[in-house]
C-alpha cells in the first residue's frame, strides 16, 4: 500500500488528483464545524452525553461530530446512501428501472440523477423530521422563519457534499462518496483513543496501563485483520469455454472462473439492521416519553449498547434478533444483486460451463447452491466482525463511536481506492508505451 502511494505522488497527474481530493477534505472538515443558524447546539452536546440511542451515535460516527455539534452538514451522505439502496431495491419491483440499469451509460446516468433527487426529499424529510421531534430544544425560537432556515442549510449541506463526492469522482481518484464517508469515520478515531485513554489509563499505574493498552491494541488489530480476510476471501467457481470454428480458425478452448465473494453484500446488512432496531429508540426519543415495564426492557435489548452489561444480562437477548437481521440481509441483498440464471444464461450463449456441471438449469442451480453457502459464511464473518467490539463496550464500558461497521467501511474504502490508483497508474504505463 505504501509503495503504492509512493510510485502514485511520482505521477504528477496522479499527484494533482490525490492534491485535490485532499484539498476537498479539507473543506468538508472545515464546513463540518459550521453551525446551522438559529439552533441550540448545547442542547445536542448535551443531548449526546446523556442520550442511550444507538442510532443518533452511529449517525454521529458516520458525520464525523457534525450531527452532535448540528452543523450545516449534520445530515453527511447518509440521505445520498440511503437514495442509491433505494434506487438498487426498486429495480427489482419495477422492470423500467431494470432497463435503465442494462442501459449502458445513459441508463446509469438517468439512475444517478434519480438517485440526487432522491438525496434531496430525503434531506428535506430526514430535517423535517428533526425539527419537529425535538421543536423547542433544538430552536432558539421556535417559528417558521427558523424551521425553513433549518431545513434549507441541512439539505443544502447534504447535496453540497453530493456534488464533493462528484467532484472528487471526476477530478480526483474516484469513490467520492466513500472516501467523504470515510474521512468522517477518521475524524472520530482521535476524541475515540482519548476517551480510551481516560478510561482505561489516566490514573492507573505503569503495568495496569500497558496492559490496558496491549488488550486494546490487540482487540482493534483483531478486527482489522479479521475485516481483511473477510473483504478478500472469495469463492472461485471455475469455467471452461469450449472450442468453436470461426472461419477457419478455432478459438475459445480457455479456462477461467467466477469470483463470488464471501461478504458479496459488503456493509449493507449491518446497516439495515441497525437501522431497524434503533427506529424504536428513535421514535421514543421524538415523543420525550421513555416507557416503563416490559416495552422498556424491549427498548433497551434493541440497543446495542446495553449489551453484554455485566450487572444486567437479560438486555443481550436482542443480538438473537441482531443476528437473524444480518443474516436475512446478506441473502436479501445477495438475492437482488447476483442472478443465478443470468450468469447461467450468459455462460451458455458464450458457450462456457462448469466442470462436471450441465449448462443451462444445472448451472443455475449449482451457483445457487454455491452462493447460499458462502452467503451464510459471509454473515457470520461480518457478525463476529461487528460484535467483537460491542463485547468489548459492553464488558468494559469503553464507549466509543467506531465499532465493527466503520472498521469494515474503513478497510474497504482504503483498499478500493488504493486500487483505483493503481489502475489509473497502469492506464498511464499503458498511454507512455502506446506513445513510444
Amino acid at each position: 500500500m505504501f509503495k503504492t502511494i509512493h510510485d502514485a505522488f511520482r505521477v504528477k497527474e496522479i499527484r494533482v488528483r490525490l492534491a485535490f481530493v485532499l484539498f476537498m477534505l479539507v473543506v468538508i472538515r472545515l464546513a463540518s464545524q459550521i453551525p446551522v443558524p438559529g439552533v441550540n447546539t448545547e442542547f445536542f452536546a448535551n443531548y449526546f452525553g446523556n442520550s442511550s440511542v444507538d442510532a443518533f451515535s452511529f449517525l454521529n460516527a458516520f458525520t464525523g461530530g457534525g450531527f452532535e455539534n448540528f452543523s450545516i452538514l449534520a445530515l453527511s451522505i447518509t440521505p445520498y446512501i440511503t437514495g442509491s439502496i433505494i434506487v438498487q431495491l426498486l429495480t427489482i419491483a419495477f422492470p423500467k428501472l431494470e432497463e435503465m440499469s442494462r442501459d449502458g451509460e445513459e441508463g446509469r446516468k438517468k439512475l444517478t440523477a434519480i438517485t440526487r433527487w432522491l438525496n434531496v426529499g430525503l434531506s428535506l424529510f430526514e430535517s423535517a423530521a428533526m425539527c419537529i421531534g425535538f421543536r423547542n430544544q433544538l430552536l432558539i425560537q421556535l417559528n417558521v422563519l427558523n424551521v425553513i432556515v433549518v431545513v434549507s442549510s441541512l439539505t443544502a449541506g447534504s447535496c453540497f457534499l453530493m456534488w464533493c463526492g462528484d467532484q472528487i469522482n471526476e477530478k480526483g481518484v474516484g469513490n467520492g462518496i466513500s472516501i467523504i464517508l470515510l474521512i468522517n469515520i477518521l475524524s472520530r478515531i482521535p476524541q475515540d483513543m482519548i476517551t480510551l485513554y481516560e478510561n482505561f489509563a489516566k490514573g492507573k499505574t505503569i503495568a495496569k496501563a500497558t496492559v490496558a493498552w496491549v488488550i486494546i491494541i490487540a482487540v482493534i488489530l483483531a478486527v482489522v485483520v479479521l475485516t481483511l480476510i473477510l473483504n478478500g476471501a472469495e469463492r472461485r467457481i471455475p469455467v471452461q469455454y469450449s472450442q468453436k470454428m470461426v472461419g477457419r480458425r478455432l478459438v475459445g478452448g480457455q479456462s477461467s472462473h467466477i469470483p463470488l465473494k464471501v461478504n458479496t453484500s459488503g456493509v449493507i446488512p449491518i446497516i439495515f439492521a441497525t437501522s431497524i432496531m434503533s427506529f424504536p429508540g428513535i421514535i421514543i426519543a421524538f415523543i420525550g416519553k421513555t416507557p416503563g415495564g416490559w416495552a422498556g426492557k424491549l427498548i433497551s435489548m434493541l440497543s446495542p449498547s446495553n449489551w453484554f452489561d455485566r450487572a444486567n444480562w437479560l438486555p443481550t437477548v436482542g443480538l438473537i434478533l441482531y443476528i437473524v437481521l444480518v443474516v436475512f440481509f446478506a441473502y436479501f441483498y445477495t438475492e437482488i444483486t447476483f442472478n443465478p440464471m443470468e450468469v447461467a444464461d450468459n455462460m451458455k450463449k458464450q458457450g462456457g460451463f462448469i466442470p462436471g456441471i450441465r449448462p443451462g438449469k444445472p448451472t443455475e442451480n449449482y451457483l445457487t447452491g454455491v452462493l447460499k453457502y458462502v452467503i451464510f459464511i459471509g454473515a457470520v464473518g461480518l457478525i463476529i466482525v461487528c460484535v467483537i467490539p460491542y463485547i468489548f463496550n459492553g464488558l468494559f464500558k469503553a464507549n466509543v463511536s467506531f465499532g465493527g461497521t466503520s472498521l469494515i467501511i474503513i478497510v474497504s474504502v482504503i483498499l478500493e481506492t488504493m486500487k483505483q490508483i493503481e489502475s489509473m497508474m497502469l492506464v498511464r504505463n499503458y498511454r507512455g508505451f502506446l506513445s513510444e
